[in-house]
């Protein structure tokens, strides 16, 4: 198997998508055939759905809290931690999953792209987002200690944008001139969900390596100079080969 070399000279920048996570256990939306209780995903995971019935979006997303807290972090988010410690500030690992795993893991350095499943915000006002564990009885929707607004998950919905200040960091980190080699690295992600999808495009034209570890070729892959097929809890250990 190839190896990718991380020296003193090199930064970092991996992506990381619901293949990572189900590796522990944690239930993807294709696992579940874009349905939950019969109810299509977008029902509990749009603003629209949340509109119309917030007591069923924060069912669905209790039970997710419930579900992900009993998970636990497997060797690949390991491995990103050891990546980490090794790299420092040339490091920096973004997720398109919301469960926390790469934090619970030990990663410092993370954007959480979609949102954290264990973060709550207000619908009606301005209050920052704040961590949070609470699984609310079914039938509940619960208020705003500052508006007396309605709560909901700190989640990039469907038909919502992501967070401008998560962009603008993965962005700084690309365009960093700092001297050092630009590698991208994605594990465990469909490559059809943007702008996620579209890393790979923007590290190659900053003159970077493109590495792809994936359980099944995503939609993607032709754009990434390495591919290594396989999961990636196994491959990711032994993958890199630290300088």
């Amino acid at each position: 198997m190839e190896q990718l070399v991380l020296d003193s000279r090199t930064r970092l920048l991996v992506l990381t998508g619901a293949g990572v996570s189900a590796e522990s256990g944690v239930p993807t939306f294709r696992g579940m055939n874009g349905l939950w209780e019969n109810h299509p995903v977008e029902a509990v995971a749009s603003p629209q759905g949340f509109q119309a019935d917030p007591a069923l979006v924060w069912r669905f997303y209790s039970q997710r809290r419930t579900g992900a807290a009993d998970v636990k972090p497997n060797p690949g988010h390991d491995a990103l931690v050891r990546w980490e410690a090794h790299l420092g500030d040339r490091f920096l690992l973004t997720t398109q999953n919301v469960d926390g795993l790469h934090t619970r893991a030990g990663s410092q350095r993370v954007v959480d792209m979609h949102g954290n499943l264990f973060r709550t915000k207000c619908a009606d006002c301005r209050r920052e987002p704040f961590d949070d564990t609470s699984v609310h009885p079914s039938g509940t929707v619960p208020k705003c200690d500052s508006c007396g607004g309605r709560l909901r998950p700190d989640i990039v919905w469907f038909g919502e944008m992501l967070a401008s200040a998560d962009l603008e960091r993965i962005g700084e980190f690309v365009s960093r001139k700092d001297g050092t080699r630009l590698v991208f690295l994605a594990a465990g992600t469909s490559g059809a969900v943007w702008p996620a999808a579209g890393l790979v495009d923007e590290v190659r034209t900053a003159g970077g390596e493109t590495w792809l570890v994936n359980y099944e070729s995503a939609a993607n892959t032709e754009r990434f100079q390495h591919f290594v097929q396989g999961l990636s809890g196994q491959v990711l250990p032994t993958l890199a080969k630290l300088v």
